[in-house]
């Protein structure tokens, strides 16, 4: 254990030829591995939770910064007269439209926290419940991220149900249009054998182990084999000790693979 500390100290170290970019970019990514690996053992409220909050802050500082370049527009629309009032619904329904896609940077900050936050929510528990990460999952989380968009920046006509209803349904077949076109230009798989791998592909880059990918293909571990794995199965392939603790509580963990073992 000791000697391995070492290796893991010495491999951390800053190389002599290495640019401060890269060793930047080498904690940001050892980081981002254990952040990972922590992550994929938490219930699923409390993964949904951090996803959430992590996602909404990094969506608000995007609208923050897009709200402050392009500036606050909203004072330089019309504004309702005195007896606005007496407007019909549709007519005040179109100035708070306005409002809420010209706003400043708090208002450009809260409405792409609401979009990204609840969209990477959803999307975490989708993909937790289901074991996958498909098109329908996809359509989920952006209705409702759609929908509490229009509820909270006010955008839409005067019937809030109605209009949230609507935009949840625009947004969810924006994604799954963008999620399709993405399937379809995406890098096509080397061999036919690796459309056999995609549960595997999928569980290995939620815990962070994308790079042994390749010792599954090597000892054919398919999809079709993930419940049937254990220790010296992966062990067999050459997958270090921590890894293979790693998958295997996964695949103990996941309903689908447990249904499959009873059968």
């Amino acid at each position: 254990m000791e000697q391995g500390n070492r290796g893991t100290m010495v491999s951390m170290l800053p190389q002599q030829n290495q640019n401060p970019i890269e060793q930047l970019q080498a904690r940001f990514k050892h980081l981002d591995h254990a952040f990972r690996v922590w992550l994929s053992k938490q219930s699923v409220p409390v993964e949904a939770a951090i996803v959430t909050v992590t996602s909404g802050a990094q969506g608000a500082a995007i609208g923050g910064i897009m709200g402050t370049l392009t500036g606050d527009i909203s004072s330089t629309l019309p504004t309702p007269p005195p007896q606005a009032g007496g407007l019909n619904p549709q007519t005040m329904a179109s100035f708070k439209q306005a409002q809420a896609l010209a706003g400043g940077p708090l208002i450009q900050a809260r409405n792409f926290a609401v979009m990204t936050g609840v969209n990477a929510g959803i999307s975490c528990v989708m993909k937790r419940l289901r074991g996958k990460e498909d098109v329908e999952s996809s359509m989920v989380a952006a209705f409702g991220s759609g929908a509490l968009f229009s509820l909270v920046s006010g955008f839409g006509g005067p019937n809030q149900a109605q209009n949230a209803l609507t935009s949840g349904v625009f947004f969810a077949l924006v994604q799954g249009g963008l999620f399709k076109l993405g399937q379809k230009f995406s890098k096509v798989p080397s061999a036919d054998k690796d459309v056999y791998y995609s549960k595997t592909r999928s569980m290995l880059s939620n815990l962070g182990l994308d790079q042994y990918e390749k010792n599954f293909k090597k000892g054919l571990l398919t999809d079709y084999t993930l419940p049937l794995l254990n220790d010296s199965a992966l062990k067999e392939v050459r997958i270090p000790p921590g890894p293979r603790l790693l998958i295997l509580d996964h695949i103990q963990r996941d309903p689908e693979f447990q249904q499959k073992r009873k059968h």
